[in-house]
């Protein structure tokens, strides 16, 4: 009995402790809702005292009118005045007739206007250009000021921490076989020197290369290294980062607002890879980003969809996503992908807008083109030098890839090695020999670069079996 109630009072005081802990939590999410709602309350207020100050200013703008029309009204009588005077006059000592002496002043009036009336016009034309170019820079500032985005230049390097220097000579492996299968997985140069305690990846392509970091983090961290551990880790990564890609592009959606807006899941999942694309040196998906924030800021100012600009500058450069893997331009590449799942002709119009393949047809492509064109200014945005070594990298890789058996081709050392991996059953040693050649000779032939490239084709051929428990 005394056991009895000595469990329930453990058991009145656990739930007592669980219920504290439950009503701190709920009171911290109440007053974090109730920041919400002041925050939410304030942009209402700014919101109202700015439609405000709208009214009052086009209320001025009335009665401007309005003032300008009674003016004009009173000048009319004055001159049919002084006309009704003159037809007295000419009347009188010219001995006109009331029709003749109305078409002489009808002409001598006429042409007396057209001066007059051409210097207005001019006059007008030239207020008009100079409010319109005044709105316009009030709609960039405007933009340019309420939006204030992060800049990161994308490397070519990363580094691995390694804990302690015995671990690189794990990483090497035997006859150096653990780092070869690292870098014949991965398509990365691994980089190991006398700097204690870590090593560097290098390679152009952002997507691979972190792919092969993670690999390399997950070896260190299980501790069992060898070409099998290597290449099933690889995969186990690579499958993964599909994944990661597609959540963060949903991520990305969700705090657009666009996350309703039907996108489909192949293009959500590009978004996610946009992360993991540089151009000139600037990261494609911070660069997307603000173009879609940017975009969206001046098509509400100028009266246009804010969410469907949002959307096309989110998307103006979707094709970066798959220039690695695709031939052709980003811009072709964007646009066939998009008008194949559907996006609105509007988000089609402003991808090839803002490289001028054609001309803007609404106000959110024209706020995408403004947009990039802000975003891609920014001082140290770009980067030339890198964009073309990327290019010509790039290049190199479709060249090997573009001859037949070769199942991978990875450039290396800052391009200055090509590794094309070939098909041991389509390719046999004296063959794989004159394939070196044959690259080299087209790379020779289609690439402008200095110094030499070095041509490395690897064929290798492999059993697999299963022993059964008998």
């Amino acid at each position: 009995m005394q056991k009895a109630k000595q469990d329930a009072k453990s058991l009145e005081v656990e739930l007592y402790n669980d219920f504290e802990v439950k009503k701190r939590e709920l009171d911290r999410e109440y007053n974090e809702k109730l920041e919400d709602i002041a925050k939410k309350e304030e942009q209402i207020l700014e919101t109202l005292k700015n439609l405000e100050k709208k009214n009052e200013f086009l209320e001025k703008l009335k009665r401007e009118f309005e003032e300008k029309q009674k003016s004009l009204l009173k000048l009319k009588e004055e001159y049919k005045k002084k006309l009704d005077e003159v037809e007295r006059v000419i009347l009188n000592s010219a001995g006109f007739t009331k029709d003749e002496a109305r078409d002489f002043i009808l002409k001598k009036t006429k042409e007396d206007l057209k001066e007059e009336i051409a210097h207005m016009t001019r006059k007008m034309l030239k207020e008009a250009t100079e409010n319109a170019k005044q709105k316009a820079n009030y709609i960039i500032a405007q933009a340019t000021t309420r939006y204030a985005g992060e800049f990161a230049g994308e490397r070519l390097i990363s580094v691995v921490s390694i804990g302690d220097d015995e671990m690189k000579g794990r990483i090497i492996g035997k006859e150096g076989k653990n780092i070869k299968t690292l870098e014949m997985v991965t398509g990365c140069d691994i980089l190991i020197d006398e700097t204690p305690g870590v090593i560097s990846v290098s390679s152009f392509n952002i997507y691979r290369r972190q792919i092969a970091v993670e690999t390399i983090k997950r070896l260190i961290e299980d501790g069992r290294i060898h070409p099998a551990r290597i290449e099933e880790v690889y995969k186990k990564v690579a499958e993964e980062f599909e994944e990661k890609t597609k959540k963060e592009g949903e991520e990305i959606l969700l705090d657009l607002g666009l996350m309703s807006a039907g996108i489909h899941p192949e293009i959500v999942k590009l978004i996610g890879r946009l992360k993991y694309r540089a151009s000139y040196g600037q990261n494609a998906l911070g660069h997307s980003l603000e173009v879609a924030h940017l975009a969206g800021i001046m098509a509400a100012e100028m009266g246009g969809d804010e969410m469907l600009a949002k959307r096309a500058g989110l998307l103006h450069d979707i094709g970066k996503a798959l220039t690695h893997e695709i031939g052709g331009d980003h811009v072709s590449i964007g646009y066939d992908l998009c008008k194949r799942y559907g996006e609105p002709e509007i988000v089609l119009n402003a991808i090839k807008a803002h490289h001028g393949y054609e001309e803007p047809k609404s106000i959110e492509a024209a706020a995408v083109c403004a947009a990039d064109a802000l975003s891609a200014a920014r001082p140290g945005a770009r980067r030339e030098v890198l964009e073309a070594f990327l290019k010509r990298v790039t290049q190199i890789e479709e060249i090997a890839r573009s001859f037949e058996g070769v199942v991978r081709a990875y450039a290396m050392n800052a391009g200055r090695e090509i590794r094309v991996i070939v098909e041991a059953d389509l390719i046999s040693d004296d063959e794989s020999v004159l394939l070196a050649r044959e690259i080299a000779r087209k790379i020779s032939k289609e690439v402008n670069f200095p110094g030499e490239i070095k041509v490395n084709v690897i064929r290798e051929k492999r059993a697999i079996d299963f022993a059964i428990a008998g």
